[in-house]
């Protein structure tokens, strides 16, 4: 799938997400955001300014998002900025549930905000085996992380039978783990008794 598509499915499919940024006490602080629009690859969503979220966006610049539904998850990370003013009256013509929420007379306190860069990755529980991707925006660097297996591999099969989604395969030389299954549960790693199971930001 490509990123396009399940950006629109972040914001058309599950749409609410659940946010988090660091209080002023240092500690995770999350909430319910929506994300309104897809712009340019961009997410958008919007908050009041009177809000403690609107001044840790202001400072931080920071967030990290994670929305579920009917076992779809898409989880985001990364730079967030101030957005075009105008997009708040196209994101009331989209979204007409805000307008019982914001009258007219209320909306001069909202302010739009983009997600513009950023690591994200999609997951789909319903499919067996899981299908997992990794993506990014804006141009920010891929997170790599994933289990691989080594040269050090004896050809013994143990990983392949323990395999929650048996998403492991012999090539004839060694096992191979198939990363768009992968659960990153780490089984495979903790029972290697040749330790041939790495966990690496890049792929062998």
């Amino acid at each position: 799938m490509n990123t396009e598509a399940i950006l629109n499915l972040l914001m058309k499919r599950i749409h609410s997400t659940i946010v988090a940024t660091i209080g002023n006490d240092g500690h995770p602080q999350v909430r319910a955001i929506d994300i309104m629009l897809i712009e340019s690859g961009k997410p958008i969503f919007l908050t009041a300014r009177g809000k403690a979220f609107y001044d840790q966006l202001i400072s931080q610049k920071f967030v990290a998002l994670s929305g579920v539904k009917e076992g779809c998850s898409i989880s985001l990370r990364g730079k967030v900025r101030k957005a075009e003013p105008n997009l708040l009256e196209k994101i009331f013509e989209q979204n007409p549930y805000m307008q019982t929420i914001y009258p007219p007379s209320a909306r001069s306190a909202l302010t739009v905000f983009e997600l513009y860069e950023g690591q994200g990755e999609y997951f789909d529980l319903n499919s067996r085996p899981i299908y997992r991707q990794s993506f990014t925006i804006g141009g920010a660097e891929k997170n790599k992380l994933q289990y691989t297996v080594t040269s050090a591999c004896s050809g013994c099969g143990l990983c392949l039978e323990i395999c929650p989604q048996h998403c492991i395969e012999w090539n004839g030389k060694k096992a191979r783990i198939q990363p768009e299954h992968c659960l990153h549960c780490g089984l495979c790693f903790e029972r290697c008794p040749q330790q041939a199971v790495v966990r690496t930001n890049e792929s062998e």
